[in-house]
């Protein structure tokens, strides 16, 4: 694969959470990703595979579904970090950082991935706008979970 072709199929992401509750309550949910089906509607299944990684199924706006394997790479609650490796449909990593702010906590999630999927792989060119439009909307519903979530406690 050449430089060119790797970087068109590579995305980074990158959305701030504001949420009305404690950092460590937030850092405790967050850190269970096997309940993320439970608020997050575009998180389809979340399957442990062991202590360390799980297998996940996400379907968005778009009619099609990324299956990864994700695993721990660090999870540590003292600095607020979350970090997982993933591999299958998308490789690369993701990244929860949960701190105070604003009366609450301010989360952030950062994503850089390259899809591996042969059929979006061959849509990226056209596709691609889309695509990032499919993540945005795939966070905001997310936000909107994660939050309504923690108001019922």
């Amino acid at each position: 694969m050449s430089d060119w072709s790797g970087r068109l199929h590579r995305y980074r992401f990158r959305s701030v959470w504001l949420l009305n509750a404690p950092p460590a309550v937030v850092y405790a949910v967050l850190e269970r990703a096997e309940a993320y089906p439970r608020w997050w509607p575009q998180v389809r299944e979340v399957t442990p595979i062991d202590d360390h990684s799980g297998l996940a199924r996400f379907r968005s706006w778009l009619p099609y579904e990324l299956t990864v394997v994700a695993t721990e790479r660090l999870r540590d609650p003292g600095t607020g970090v979350l970090e997982i490796a993933l591999r299958g449909d998308m490789g690369g990593w993701a990244r929860w950082t949960i701190r105070p702010g604003h009366g609450g906590t301010r989360v952030v999630f950062e994503q850089d991935v390259e899809v591996c999927k042969p059929l979006l792989r061959r849509l990226t060119p056209l596709a691609r706008p889309l695509f990032r439009l499919n993540h945005a909307l795939m966070m905001r519903a997310g936000r909107r979970g994660l939050a309504a979530w923690l108001a019922r406690g």
